[in-house]
């Protein structure tokens, strides 16, 4: 097994932790064309329908939320420009932007939220099914309100930081009919934004061109996006050497890229702008199979990997060991007692497989798994490499079948042809916006980054949903520490590794970075330096 050497890891880290030049005092320049690494390619580019980084790499410049993140972290309104709740939890206004418009000229209304909110949040949107299973209506009074009703209590707190990711708005004329999951809009989307969609190429490229009648007076500053396919993560990186591309997010370079272009001048290797996109690796299992079905055999499977080597050798300072699914920059719940946890420890993954009658046979082999990871990053790869070299010494054989974007998605959310799997979790906030949905039962089938693993387990689903709706921030607290002691325990999957998004910037691009899920905002205001 190779990788980048420790040192290697603690240059990239060095350069990555180094102030950019201040460039507040610069006026910006309008025109110019952004380009963009886009390593995975989607079947949905509309962030309404999906939410992944993926998607939100092109859709959030096309479409929007009612509601993103400022500098600080703090909910600002988008399409919403201001809002109010009951104290009951159960009945959220929201008062919409005037004088918006949707890029085919027809105007913003609060029946296009009410649409979104009925028919793909609550219904399609992975993440947004389990968000919003308790909303029952969106009243719209008039055309620029939005009430929205709920019949147990919605945390304010929870729906403003849900909304940044879970809150993208399509138009109601162009999804009204017919089948939304086939709408061609969905790979050619009709936003608000900044930037309007022009042509998906497939294999390379997506473009979107300024959107003259923007909202935001004088904005966008740039005069086209340009999203570049590209898979080979040595040719991205030598095309941003070229000046091709400008900018590659969410770690899409490989490590030792990374950290080489971190070192050159022309270039700022960081994870400043990725705040809002803390991510954990993860061990997914199929409990259709019997063998994964018996916790004795996952709690073996997890002692057989040592994390703390690996993160070490290959990861480097940006990751350090998980302790459950909620990280530790979750200040507001990250539980505050020891959790349990999977050690390091051979010989106790080997008397565990003992115990579950899984004996070795000829050649040391106990039994055989298949291991599909996520095509998302490097990482993944060497993750899934190392978790196949390790469990072959306490006599699990591993094949591992690797898949492009939409071959993963398909193969383990919606065909659930798979023993393991390995990708990204990404905490958003609040546990109730993209990690419970990992545990929770119900999701419907083919729901990216949900509970398709064939499990339940009625007392996590009582205190997910208990948590979900309890106002008392106090309170939502202890529930949640109650969720993580039973999701460690019952181990439904395994998040052993946290870390953040490393993006690479040609210095060219201005306010970049700005906000803590910069990668996915609109880029309204990114300009380009001569």
């Amino acid at each position: 097994m190779t990788g980048p050497t420790r040192r290697e890891m603690l240059l990239l880290g060095a350069t990555a932790m180094i102030p950019t030049a201040a460039f507040a005092q610069e006026a910006p320049q309008r025109g110019g064309v952004l380009t963009v690494h886009f390593a995975t390619e989607q079947r949905i580019l509309n962030p309404s329908l999906q939410a992944s980084t993926g998607v939100y790499i092109v859709g959030g410049k096309i479409q929007e939320a009612l509601v993103d993140l400022d500098a600080q972290g703090q909910p600002i309104g988008v399409l919403a420009e201001s809002w109010e709740s009951a104290p009951d939890g159960k009945t959220h206004t929201f008062h919409l932007r005037r004088g918006v418009t949707w890029h085919d000229g027809k105007p913003f209304t609060s029946t296009d939220v009410a649409f979104t909110a009925m028919e793909m949040w609550k219904k399609i949107l992975n993440y947004g099914t389990t968000l919003q299973q308790f909303l029952t209506e969106v009243q719209t009074p008039d055309p620029h309100t939005a009430v929205f009703k709920y019949e147990k209590p919605m945390p304010q707190g929870l729906l403003l930081r849900a909304l940044p990711d879970l809150g993208y708005v399509s138009p109601k004329h162009v999804y009204e009919s017919g089948d939304i999951r086939q709408n061609p809009a969905n790979t050619a989307p009709v936003g608000t934004g900044p930037f309007k969609f022009m042509t998906y190429e497939r294999g390379q490229h997506v473009i979107a061109d300024r959107n003259p009648n923007y909202w935001r007076n004088g904005m966008p500053y740039l005069d086209r996006v340009v999203w570049r396919v590209i898979g080979d993560r040595a040719a991205a990186a030598a095309q941003m050497e070229a000046g091709q591309i400008l900018f590659s997010p969410y770690s899409s370079l490989t490590i030792a890229d990374m950290q080489r272009l971190g070192r050159d001048p022309r270039f700022e290797a960081t994870t400043r702008g990725n705040e809002g996109n803390v991510r954990t690796n993860t061990l997914e299992f199929n409990f259709r199979n019997p063998i994964l079905a018996d916790i004795r055999v996952r709690k073996a499977l997890a002692h057989a990997l040592n994390v703390p080597f690996f993160i070490e050798n290959f990861l480097g300072p940006f990751a350090k060991p998980g302790t459950g699914p909620i990280p530790s920059v979750s200040t507001d719940y990250y539980p505050t007692e020891p959790m349990p946890q999977y050690g390091y420890d051979v010989a106790q993954a080997n008397r565990l497989l003992d115990e579950a009658g899984h004996r070795r046979g000829a050649g040391g082999v106990r039994f055989n798994l298949r291991l599909n990871p996520a095509p998302w990053g490097e990482d993944i790869a060497l993750w899934s490499t190392f978790i196949q070299q390790s469990l072959q010494q306490v006599g699990v054989r591993v094949e591992i079948v690797r898949l492009d974007a939409a071959g993963f998605l398909r193969t383990v959310y919606n065909d659930w042809n798979f023993d393991l799997a390995t990708g990204w979790h990404q905490y958003r906030s609040d546990p109730a916006v993209s990690t419970t949905v990992w545990y929770r039962s119900g999701s419907p089938r083919g729901a990216p980054w949900t509970n398709q693993w064939g499990w339940t387990d009625a007392n996590i689903d009582s205190i997910i949903d208990n948590a979900a709706t309890e106002v008392d921030p106090v309170k939502r607290k202890a529930l949640y520490a109650d969720f993580v002691r039973a999701a460690q325990t019952e181990l439904p999957l395994w998040m052993p590794i946290e870390q953040i998004f490393v993006s690479v910037f040609n210095k060219r691009i201005r306010n970049a970075g700005n906000n803590p899920r910069w990668a996915s905002s609109s880029w309204h205001d990114t300009w380009l330096a001569s």
